[in-house]
């Protein structure tokens, strides 16, 4: 019976090095010149370091760019609120792992509601689709597209 996998995954090697040539940019800048402004990348989590928040807007503009620059989905971002004492600003921004269970769930519902011939379980941090026919899975995908679910999807593993 013909399957695939639905994952939400950003490679992280591509956002290390989106966070590095937007460092280096941020070295290089003028605006940026006798400024205390660094990127920090740690377990899944870009930190950006400033000394006013105008400089972490300037900073998430760049860090946005080389982002898709590198082919990131800017949706795989869970940007926070930034952080302002009297001399610094900081801003975390999360990268999204994985498809969490509500959204899972929410796949799910929406694969029975189209009333296509497909099967859908949810696995961990993936939702296997599985079906009779390859056409069926083709329109459980395009199904899928269809919908906004705020994570960048991709569709592996196809066995037939």
């Amino acid at each position: 019976m013909p399957s695939f996998d639905v994952v939400a995954e950003a490679d992280l090697q591509e956002v290390r090095n989106a966070v590095d040539q937007a460092a280096r940019e941020i070295a290089t800048r003028f605006d940026f010149k006798g400024v205390e402004a660094r990127f920090e990348l740690q377990d899944g989590a870009i930190e950006l370091h400033a000394e006013q928040e105008f400089q972490l807007g300037q900073m998430m503009d760049i860090l946005r760019q080389k982002l898709v620059k590198r082919s990131v989905d800017l949706a795989a971002l869970e940007i926070d609120e930034p952080v302002t004492t009297l001399n610094a600003a900081r801003q975390r921004v999360g990268i999204k792992q994985g498809v969490d269970s509500d959204t899972a769930k929410r796949m799910v519902k929406a694969l029975k509601a189209s009333k296509l011939k497909v099967q859908a379980q949810i696995q961990g941090d993936q939702v296997r689709i599985s079906g009779k026919k390859r056409d069926d899975l083709q329109d459980a995908i395009a199904e899928l597209r269809n919908t906004d679910w705020k994570l960048p999807l991709q569709f592996t593993n196809f066995r037939d």
